[in-house]
């Protein structure tokens, strides 16, 4: 007997994982058959270039898992983009975004549970961490810092990847111009119920974090999610105008005022190295700016599914009433059909 009277979507994101794919979507079904009435496991498949697509596949035929729905993209994307493909193709009441390797399902009953209690966004964090480079880690904690300086919220403690969405949050972040991007700090940011579990599960995942991935997301994520690098601009700009003009009117008072001033002096020294370094780093931020919008313009849509497909049973369509009456009228054979 399903604990919950509810329809719970969990996505999954997967690259390269055909190995661990049977054994850990039998469990995830098995789990999620006691714990919701309803439930649907979709598999976002990151471009991977192993076995995992036939796998999934032979997961998904006749004799295979319930309720599975795949998507497999053309193009390797950022795990947030990923998780959005699958977030919004979920059709569940409430859905669940979890890391197949890292995030532990067995605590999904109680972020369910505070879900279905009205809160609109459950976040839980491991306090078991996946195996990280000593850069990547400091990497980490400075970007986290600088986001939390920019946007008030520390992505890693208040906002972690393992959630449950209820559907109004999600269409929510539908009507956001770039939701794959906004997903992660929307609902923590937008005013919505939510809530914050802690619970410690030892990792199944031991491959080392890449640095380079995690700083080129890094980027993105601040340039895309905040005005404060721009206001970090202006607010540059206008210190260098004002320390233009002020320089100015000094050159010009020691021109007025000193007779022995060498020559050239004066001209040479508005342009000091100081204001080299102002305009240098104003060009830096604009420059990220600049490349996030050719890359929204230039390089198309941010994924694209090549396959998709699901199991064979669908468990809720078996649990539809529907009934065929025979008409027996003289001279017609019609077999009235009612569906309900």
């Amino acid at each position: 007997m399903a604990s919950y009277s509810v329809f719970l979507s969990v996505v999954f994101v997967v690259r390269n994982h055909s190995e661990q794919l049977r054994q850990v979507l039998s469990d995830a079904v098995l789990r999620l058959s006691l714990l919701a009435s309803d439930f649907e496991l979709i598999i976002v498949d990151n471009a991977s270039d192993d076995e995992s697509i036939s796998v999934l596949k032979q997961l998904a035929g006749e004799n295979g898992l319930p309720n599975l729905q795949v998507f497999a993209l053309t193009k390797e994307v950022d795990n947030d983009t990923a998780s959005w493909v699958g977030l919004e193709n979920a059709l569940g009441d409430f859905v669940a975004v979890a890391d197949l390797l890292n995030d532990d399902l067995s605590f999904l009953p109680e972020m369910l549970d505070k879900a279905t209690r009205g809160s609109d966004v459950v976040f839980a964090i491991n306090e078991l961490k996946a195996q990280q480079s000593l850069s990547y880690r400091i990497a980490d904690i400075g970007f986290n810092y600088l986001y939390k300086w920019f946007c008030g919220i520390n992505l890693s403690k208040e906002a972690p990847h393992y959630r449950i969405l209820s559907k109004s949050v999600i269409n929510f972040i539908l009507q956001h111009p770039q939701p794959a991007m906004s997903y992660r700090h929307l609902p923590a940011t937008a005013g919505f119920t939510r809530i914050l579990l802690h619970y410690s599960a030892p990792p199944k995942n031991r491959e080392v974090k890449n640095i380079a991935d995690g700083i080129d997301r890094g980027m993105r994520l601040l340039v895309s999610t905040t005005r404060a690098p721009m206001r970090l601009v202006t607010t540059l700009s206008l210190f260098g105008a004002l320390s233009n003009l002020v320089y100015s009117f000094y050159v010009v008072a020691i021109g007025l005022f000193k007779a022995n001033v060498a020559p050239g002096w004066i001209s040479l020294s508005l342009q000091q190295s100081g204001m080299f370094f102002l305009i240098s780093l104003v060009l830096l931020v604009l420059g990220e700016y600049i490349l996030h919008v050719a890359q929204l313009s230039n390089e198309g849509p941010p994924y694209h599914v090549a396959q998709e497909f699901n199991s064979a049973r669908i468990t809720r369509t078996e649990k539809l009433n529907v009934e065929v009456v025979d008409a027996q009228r003289s001279g017609s054979d019609v077999k009235p059909r009612r569906d309900n």
